[in-house]
């Protein structure tokens, strides 16, 4: 699935729910569904700035897709991130660096948080287009 289809799909899923009391339970599950992030990725260079909770986030290349992991100590935050995972994790550092992440606005996302977890969003996403460049530099 390209990164506008998987999109589409979180749209579509979001859409389920006229309560942001259940999309934020949505949120939630969908960060507790996440596998926990190895102990060996929990370090200070992981760690994304600009986040109110502290959030680790861990980029592989494999076969030429990226793959990401992370985790966050706060429940919410760890669905952001696990929803953005779920959109851009498997695809090349190209479709990455070239995807307009339009759901986050879509679902109303920006909208539905307090401005500090709006900033952390936008760092979550800088985060992952500075490992797609990284990975992009080395080719």
């Amino acid at each position: 699935m390209t990164i506008n289809e998987i999109q589409d799909d979180v749209i579509a899923e979001f859409s389920d729910f006229d309560d942001w009391m259940d999309r934020y339970q949505l949120l939630i599950d969908l960060g507790n569904e996440q596998e926990p992030l190895d102990e060996a990725y929990k370090t200070e260079q992981n760690l994304i700035e600009g986040c109110q909770s502290r959030v680790w986030l861990h980029a592989e290349e494999v076969d030429g897709k990226l793959i990401f992991k992370a985790e966050s100590d706060a429940v919410i935050v760890k669905g952001i991130i696990a929803l953005l995972i779920k959109v851009v994790s498997g695809h090349t550092a190209d479709e990455i660096l070239e995807s307009e992440l339009y759901f986050i606005d879509r679902i109303g996302l920006k909208e539905h948080l307090s401005p500090t977890r709006s900033n952390g969003l936008l760092s979550m996403v800088k985060q992952m287009r500075m490992y797609a460049l990284a990975f992009k530099a080395k080719h």
